[in-house]
């Protein structure tokens, strides 16, 4: 990081924060759904060149033919016009480099028959967004995405830097790409931090914002914030909770022991009952439940 770096934060002034609301999540199925079952030449044209391409090949065993009606389904309405190469691959999902309708994207393609699917209930159970949401595999992993879409529309809406979400379909999700020409943004344990101090006020920021927004990030640490253009970014944000999750003050005391325990071992003396404190004061609004 270059000398003089303030890790600047997004302006909140005029942002429409949200308060302690949730937003109504659908997992019916999708246009992607009725592409799938009443598949085309088109569209068959469009898989068989998915498939081939290179970046594709070694994931064909886990797209089903709705994943890759939902990527024709985001190409036709002009998110997508060209794939490139991947950005990170895991257990649940792979991030995908490409080019969208005027500026390049990262396209999130979550597995239907994800590892740690029962990982993403414990996260989902309990979220009023979700009441009602049944056992089945594909409901889980499409409520993950749209779910990962309305957390990055509160978190930007709160002034929290966050990778701008785009669109989603089933279980692919188009986010803003954070990196340039030389690659990806470099996660924060990545790289060396001039000013550690002004860092971490970013960070305890940041996960005030959202604590007010009526949210915990839930998995947040040095590997899931970047560092672009002069300000952190908080990535992966799926797993996010509101804080009527039974299990949020759980969430929250780890993020803060995550996020401590980094910059103690970047030299600063900051405690987790300090950093709990101020992320939690102001508490949210009650009345705007």
């Amino acid at each position: 990081m270059g000398q003089g770096t303030e890790y600047g934060l997004v302006d909140r002034e005029g942002a429409d924060t949200p308060g302690d609301e949730w937003e109504e999540i659908d997992v019916s199925d999708t246009e992607a759904d009725r592409i799938a079952r009443e598949r085309d030449r088109e569209f068959d044209q469009f898989q068989e060149r998915i498939k081939d391409a290179d970046q594709f090949k070694v994931e064909q065993s886990v797209f089903d033919d709705a994943t890759f009606a939902a990527l024709y389904k985001l190409v036709q309405d002009g998110y997508v016009e060209a794939f490139g190469g991947p950005l990170s691959t895991g257990k649940e999902a792979n991030v995908y480099h490409a080019l969208g309708d005027d500026r390049e994207v990262a396209v999130k393609i979550y597995r239907i028959n994800a590892s740690n699917f029962r990982q993403m209930r414990d996260y989902l159970e309990g979220d009023p967004r979700f009441e009602g949401l049944g056992g089945k595999k594909k409901d889980v992993v499409l409520a993950w995405t749209r779910k990962e879409l309305a957390n990055l529309e509160r978190a930007k809406a709160a002034g929290v830097r966050v990778p701008e979400p785009i669109a989603a379909e089933r279980n692919v999700l188009v986010m803003e790409y954070i990196g340039n020409e030389d690659g990806r943004a470099k996660r924060l344990g990545e790289v060396h931090i001039e000013n550690p101090r002004t860092a971490y006020e970013v960070m305890r920021e940041y996960m005030r914002r959202l604590y007010s927004a009526g949210l915990i990030h839930g998995d947040l640490s040095e590997y899931n914030v970047v560092f672009d253009e002069g300000q952190l970014v908080i990535i992966d944000l799926g797993q996010a909770v509101t804080v009527h999750h039974p299990n949020s003050r759980d969430f929250l005391e780890r993020d803060c022991r995550n996020v401590v325990s980094f910059f103690s071992r970047q030299g600063l003396d900051v405690t987790e009952a300090d950093l709990l404190e101020f992320v939690t004061s102001p508490e949210p609004d009650p009345s705007r439940d």
